[in-house]
Order: structure tokens, then sequence, then C-alpha cells
């Protein structure tokens, strides 16, 4: 039975527990409706799982019954999902009600232990659905960054009301991110958070009865989106807390489910303030079962997106050299890698749905050339979620800023420009590319479709 001591005295001894303590054996493998690995590889139902998969964070609001709530939207959601070959979406489970102020509303959480049963039941819904259809989730639990509220309310909750936002001029980059990062020493704050993912892995499926650790329709448990080990070598929480927080909250989650994968949701050598040492030290640990990384040329200034002709060259080389140092460093810790966040802007950095999008679909093209490349050499890229699915989402004023009460969801997060990376239902040439990768998947797999 799930006390608040128990999860007090798990999250009091986070500097301690070892590797896996008290954790459930790895899950087997063999004809399993569960997502195993075997080396290098995903399986599913003793097939290989390499899969092409998206981002749509934002499931569990459109299939909740309240205000946020659409949930003929989402059927066809994932109905266009299902036609195009995308089989496994990355979803929020988690949401803080936040100070932050670029921070989502409503929230699946308050300080409380009094959860947001509209938005549980929207995630009931969502995994329903994606049950019907054979997909799969990976739902992080948490997150670095604000727009979810996130580590940083957390710790807002636990300190006394201290925080800072996001581009605050009083706090330049990066304190914010080495900020955030003292999360991962708060044992108040992860208290917390140990409590809500017990209630989620305890959870029952309130339209299928189906307890979350028993359901098929899950791929994954991620620890958080994007969690860092700080924003400064020079100003962040010392490295040690990072591993042991991982470390420790995937033995607990384990501890609660022995059927589903864990990953750690980071972003991979960015995500490690560029130190190779971390990247391979945090995949190496036993209980991440994969290594998940990101790319992001925008937000690291690979490219200009005013001027894509003249960057993306530059940008195209980056992104090889940093698919490479990945699969490279995944290969030799024998675990599959997924890139499960990938984007580029429109033509000329603009928003609406009449700009082209050529350089994105050359991207987006690059990124499965080399997944199909590994899967060919029974490597370990195993899998993609493109970011973001708009699907028929649309940006809801002029200036395509997202506002409280917008629930027209596309896919970018509340503090970024709605459409910046969204792909939408009106994006053929786009659409055309993801399908055609998951058919040369499947005949590379020799799956059938």
């Amino acid at each position: 039975m799930l006390t608040r001591r128990n999860v007090v005295l798990g999250a009091a001894s986070l500097a301690t527990v070892g590797e896996g303590a008290n954790a459930l054996a790895a899950p087997a493998l063999g004809d399993s409706p569960f997502v195993r690995v075997k080396g290098q590889r995903f399986l599913l139902n003793g097939a290989p799982y390499r899969y092409v998969g998206t981002n749509m964070w934002y499931g569990a609001y459109l299939g909740a019954p309240g205000p946020t709530g659409n949930r003929d939207r989402l059927k066809r959601e994932l109905d266009a999902l299902a036609a195009l070959r995308v089989v496994n979406l990355r979803v929020l489970g988690a949401s803080e009600n936040s100070p932050l102020k670029n921070s989502l509303r409503p929230a699946f959480r308050d300080s409380s232990n009094a959860y947001n049963e509209e938005l549980l039941v929207g995630l009931d819904f969502l995994l329903a659905e994606m049950g019907k259809r054979d997909l799969k989730a990976v739902i992080f639990l948490n997150n670095f960054w604000e727009w979810t509220g996130g580590m940083v309310t957390y710790l807002y909750w636990t300190n006394g009301g201290h925080y800072f936002d996001m581009n605050d001029p009083a706090h330049p980059w990066p304190a914010w991110a080495d900020y955030s990062a003292t999360f991962y020493q708060s044992a108040k704050a992860n208290v917390l958070y140990r409590e809500y993912i017990a209630a989620l892995i305890g959870r029952r499926n309130s339209i299928t009865g189906i307890a979350y650790r028993d359901d098929p329709a899950i791929m994954a448990w991620q620890l958080a989106n994007e969690p860092r080990p700080g924003g400064s070598p020079a100003n962040a929480p010392p490295m040690a807390a990072f591993y042991a927080w991982v470390a420790d909250t995937a033995a607990f989650i384990r501890s609660l489910d022995g059927n589903h994968l864990v990953s750690t949701g980071n972003e991979g050598l960015r995500g490690c303030m560029d130190d190779r040492n971390c990247l391979v030290r945090l995949n190496a640990l036993s209980g991440v079962d994969y290594m998940t990384f990101h790319i992001w040329p925008l937000n690291w200034s690979w490219i200009d997106p005013a001027n894509l002709p003249a960057t993306y060259p530059a940008c195209e080389a980056n992104t090889r050299d940093y698919i490479a140092t990945h699969l490279e460093i995944a290969a030799s810790l024998n675990k599959p890698a997924v890139a499960e966040e990938f984007g580029l802007p429109r033509d000329d950095g603009g928003y609406g749905l009449t700009v082209p999008t050529i350089y994105r679909d050359r991207y987006y093209k690059l990124v499965f050339d080399a997944v199909e490349a590994s899967a060919r050499q029974n490597g370990p890229f195993a899998g993609t979620n493109f970011w973001a699915w708009g699907g028929t989402g649309r940006a809801q004023h002029a200036d395509f800023n997202m506002v409280e009460g917008d629930t027209s969801f596309v896919g970018d997060p509340p503090q970024e420009p709605q459409g910046r990376n969204s792909v939408f239902d009106t994006d053929r040439s786009t659409l055309e590319i993801v399908r055609s990768h998951a058919l040369a998947l499947n005949s590379i797999d020799k799956r059938p479709i």
C-alpha cells in the first residue's frame, strides 16, 4: 500500500540508495506486448520495433472531459497518425501549477496530493484510444524547463516560495538552468515528485480498467523532459547529484513497475553541457534502458532562419556529426538510441501554414536516412519522435503567441510561437516524407504493416 511515509523514505534516501536497489527485475524478453530491449534493438511481440514517432505533449489535454478537451479531434489526430504509420507518441503525463509566467495552465497538480482528475481522465482516454490503434506512449513525468511548471516549481513549493523566471534580466542565462538543476539535491522537492510518480504508475485507467503499470499502450516512463545537470560547469550543482538522481529515480520507478522501460529524456551531448564523459556515464547506468537525444539547430545557433540557404549546409554537417557521436556511444554501451525531439522552422522563419517547408523537409529526410542506414546495419538508431504534431490545431492569434485559455493545441509549447516547429495536416510534402520513411523501416525489418 502506498503511503506518504513510503514515498518520503524513498526520497530521503536519494543520495544513498544504490542504483537498482529495491527494483523489480528488468522486463523479460520474449513474445510480449510490452516493448523490450535486447542489445541495441527494441522488440515488440518478439519482432523488431524500430519506429517512427512524434511528440504530442497535449494529448491528455485533448482527452480531458473539461474545458481543454476535444475528444473528437484527438481521435481524428490519432487516426491520421496511424494512417501515416506513426506508431509512437511522446506525451506529457505531468504538469505543475506554477507562478512561472510561461507555464501551462491548467496543470495536473499543485503542491497538494489532490491531483487534477480531469487531466488524469484525459490521459486515461488518450491511452485507451492509443491502445485501440496499437500506438505506444512515452510519458514524461517532469520538466527541466518552465513551460509545464517543472523542477523550478517543485523547488518553489518546498523552499519557502523562492523562484525566478526564465530570461529574467536580473538572472541572465545560464543562471536559470543552474538553479533548476538544484532540484536533484532537494529531498523535499523529490518527495512531492515521487508521490506523483507513484500515484500515476499505480493509477487504474477509468476507461479500460487497466492499471497503468500493466498497460501495453505505454512503452516507457521518462524521468523528465530534457533533464540537464545544469547550465554552466562553473556554477552548476555537482555532477554526481545528477547521476544519483537519475539512478535513484529510475530504480524507484522500476520498484513500482516491472513491465515498462525507463528513459531519461535527456538531450544528449548538449544536455550534458557538451561533456562526453557525462553522456557516457549517464547512459551507462543500468536503470536507463535506452539513450535519448534531441537535435535543435535553431536553439543551438546552427541556422539563421532568415537566411536558410546560406546557413543550412553547416547545420546539416553539424547534425550528421551529432547523430554519429550518439550512435557511436550507444553502440559502445550496447543500447538503442532514439532521437526523440528534432525540428526545423518553416522557410524564412515564418509560422503560417502557407509558408513553405522546403528546408524542413530536407532536414527530416536527413534524420530519417540516418535511421534507415543504421537499420540496414543492425545499428542502434532505433526510432525518432519528430517535434511536433500540430495536426488540425491552429494558432489562435495573429502574433502566434499562446495565451492562457487557448485550447487549439499545435505542438509548440506555450513559450514559443505557435507554428514554429509544428507539422500540420496541410503539410503534405512533410507528411509524405514521414510516411515513406515508415514504409522503408517496415521493409528493412520485414514487418507486416
